[in-house]
């Protein structure tokens, strides 16, 4: 695989670094200076400098022949997948739509990891004609695989592997959690052993394992778990084989973002250490890894900020009504006990503002009323024309945009340096930009 990494020559970053309010608040107020903001009331912020140490760091951490594919479903900016395949990453594609988004990121095909559990035959056989990696979910997806293969002769020059669930467990957020008992995805490894090892026998271009665990809320430990049961498969494969034919083994992503201040998270280093310690296999010379991580890398990038369009004081409430809700913040409006995030407020220079913290409840725009985004949550006295800062929204918000209401998307701005200069990632929608969409 292509790949420059720069191993322990990286000296280690903050991994769990956060923009605070101050950071934020500059970087706003130089984008309301230079005009970049066209007077928009919601946007969205990249961090563009942090983004290329997070890519540095986690690469540092583990062999030079790794495959890091950045999860597309965290971010599928084109501009902020480019920028991240530039620096020699991979990209992780959950849709052949996300394979298209690679594609056009100008990722090479043997960067492209495509994991989706529903493929169909059509896209199978047009993931084999580009040579991209496939991870099968299933044993029927594997029966298809080899139909396609079939039908090309034998030839098959993509990595295929299996996706295995390893069983080690849930985490602390069930929805996000794959390596259950149970699980929608992969062949649940403790039943279906020895199918499994069938599996291989049967077929001799399936050279590759994948594992995941989950998204936010596993730990460290399970992870690392999850990684030393199928590499006690990959060598029970082996002895059933006689040979060593899986040299790719794809390890999934789950390291999880530090949305608290005041908790803490593994970082890339840390969990490499592990690794290295329960896996030593896993950092053998004829191994390589690949990992899927999108939250860790891309959440604390970014932040979003919606300009505060009414205030109101009934019911004994103080609400502030802005224009981010169920739209940008799916997951945080519909399970708040599973998602926190950190609020700040502005003045509309974008001065953080000072003052006795009061109890407000943050609204969002859209059109029910459970759109809140915080519930008495205490801030300085909030005003009509403020600015709402809502921290570490760089993965896994714009990707989950809500239609319901039909609000087009918020402008996102790329920065990098100090005093920050500014790109466009994505322009924003205009009403018509709307109209197109849904319009024959």
């Amino acid at each position: 695989m292509e790949s420059a990494n720069q191993g322990a020559q990286v000296p280690a970053m903050d991994w769990q670094h956060q923009i605070d309010a101050g950071a934020a608040g500059q970087v706003l107020a130089a984008a309301i200076r230079q005009g970049h903001t066209h007077d928009r009331d919601a946007l969205l912020f990249h961090d563009l400098d942090q983004l290329s140490a997070r890519i540095a760091e986690l690469r540092a951490a583990f062999p030079a022949s790794t495959l890091h594919a950045l999860a597309i479903k965290s971010n599928p900016l084109v501009s902020l997948l480019r920028f991240a395949v530039e620096r020699g990453m991979g990209l992780e594609a959950a849709s052949l739509e996300e394979v298209a988004l690679a594609r056009a990121a100008g990722c090479p095909a043997a960067r492209i990891v495509f994991d989706s559990p529903a493929k169909t035959r059509r896209e199978i056989a047009q993931s084999l004609a580009w040579g991209i990696t496939l991870n099968a979910d299933n044993f029927d997806e594997i029966e298809r695989i080899g139909a396609a293969v079939a039908a090309a002769a034998g030839r098959c020059d993509s990595m295929v592997g299996l996706r295995v669930n390893p069983q080690v467990g849930d985490g602390s957020i069930g929805m996000t959690s794959v390596a259950g008992a149970y699980s929608k995805f992969g062949v649940p490894l403790e039943q279906r052993r020895e199918a499994i090892i069938d599996a291989y026998r049967h077929y001799p271009w399936l050279r590759g394992l994948h594992l995941h665990v989950g998204s936010q809320g596993v730990t460290e430990q399970q992870l690392a778990a999850a990684v030393e049961k199928v590499f006690e498969l990959r060598s029970q494969i082996h002895a059933a084989l006689g040979e060593a034919r899986i040299h790719c083994v794809d390890i999934g992503g789950g390291l999880s973002w530090r949305y608290r201040e005041d908790s803490t998270v593994p970082t890339p280093r840390s969990y490499a250490a592990v690794l290295r310690a329960r896996v030593p296999l896993a950092f053998a010379p004829e191994v390589q890894l690949i990992t899927e991580y999108g939250r860790c890398v891309q959440t604390g990038c970014g932040f979003a900020a919606s300009r505060v369009e009414y205030v109101k004081t009934d019911g004994g409430r103080r609400t502030a009504v802005i224009h981010f809700g169920a739209d940008l913040m799916m997951r945080r409006v519909y399970r708040p006990d599973d998602w926190y995030y950190r609020f700040s407020v502005l003045a509309p220079d974008g001065s953080p503002k000072q003052g006795a913290p009061v109890a407000h409840t943050i609204a969002g725009p859209l059109c029910f009323g459970g759109d809140l985004l915080a519930r008495d949550l205490p801030l300085p006295q909030i005003e009509e024309g403020d600015w709402v800062i809502i921290h570490d929204t760089g993965g896994y918000t714009l990707s989950m945009w809500s239609r319901h209401c039909n609000r087009g998307l918020p402008t996102v701005l790329g920065y990098a340096g100090n005093p920050p200069e500014f790109s466009c990632l994505h322009a924003g929608e205009s009403p018509e930009d709307v109209v197109r969409f849904w319009n024959v």
